[in-house]
């Protein structure tokens, strides 16, 4: 089926990207204003206007097919250029607070592209950046005390998914500490998913270990490596290049990879600032594969 540009409306393209992001017609509904039937309409007048079906839900599940997929990059660069072009022709300029939240592991590798693309675009915006956990940023934003955060999922439906980052062992070469039995780690807070993730690893295998080393810290967990002190699992992105990646030939088996998400507060909803950087950081790290 032919069609032209004009029958690509905003308002189908928005209601597009609102599904996928909320992983539901009654969650996309909130967002973009509109009751859960009429974001069903605008999903189907957008089908019928491509001559394709763009997603695939029952009752619990939505799934992009491969037109929808392809579609889904282009919905966001239409939006976000017509969301340019009403701040270049309005004279509005975004200004506000947004307070943003990330781990010490996601900061270098995944923050730093957004930040550098979002504050020359909005000067008049300033950033508040706390890096903590994300078992300690996910009740910050819960509770309203952050705006936005990226994080590491403790469960399936917190905020909108960008992309699976793996987890991996590390030890240093010069102590070979996996030869040892029972294995010495290092592990942070009790609550962390990757304590968790690592240990449950251990478990599957009947590998005997011994907690040496507690950390809350990306960089004490490098120490206690650097050091000799033990093993640890690290996000595979925050990995020195002078530590040495463990696996099967180590006697150490696959950990489960960290779901990374953007997870948003509702006191946040109607803030410009927040919507802005909200977007670039879907648009911009959304399907991101781990290094």
């Amino acid at each position: 089926m032919s069609f032209s540009a004009r029958d690509l409306q905003i308002d189908w393209l928005r209601s597009f990207v609102a599904v996928i992001d909320a992983g539901s017609l009654s969650r996309a509904a909130g967002e973009v204003n509109r009751s859960q039937s009429a974001v069903s309409m605008q999903l189907k007048k957008l089908e019928a206007a491509l001559g394709h079906r763009l997603i695939e839900r029952d009752t619990r599940t939505l799934e992009l097919t491969t037109e929808g997929q392809k579609l889904l990059g282009y919905a966001r660069r239409i939006l976000d250029l017509q969301a340019e072009a009403h701040v270049a022709l309005s004279g509005e300029e975004l200004r506000g607070v947004v307070r943003l939240g990330v781990p010490d592991d996601y900061a270098a590798k995944y923050l730093t592209p957004v930040l550098k693309r979002f504050a020359p675009r909005h000067s008049g915006v300033e950033i508040v950046l706390s890096c903590e956990q994300s078992t300690s940023l996910i009740p910050r934003v819960s509770s309203g005390d952050l705006d936005l955060a990226l994080v590491s999922r403790d469960h399936a439906r917190r905020g909108t998914l960008l992309f699976h980052e793996p987890m991996v062992w590390i030890g240093s070469e010069e102590f070979a500490l996996w030869r040892r039995d029972p294995l010495p780690i290092a592990m942070y807070e009790e609550a962390s998913l990757a304590r968790r993730s690592a240990l449950n690893a251990l478990a599957l295998q009947g590998r005997k270990h011994r907690l040496v080393y507690n950390s809350s810290s990306l960089a004490g967990q490098i120490a206690a490596v650097e050091s000799g002190l033990a093993v640890a699992v690290l996000t595979q992105c925050s990995v020195p290049p002078h530590l040495q990646i463990l696996g099967s030939q180590h006697g150490l088996g696959p950990l489960e990879p960290m779901q990374v998400a953007v997870y948003r507060s509702k006191g946040s909803r109607g803030s410009k600032a927040v919507d802005s950087l909200y977007s670039l950081l879907v648009n911009t790290l959304r399907l991101v594969e781990g290094p």
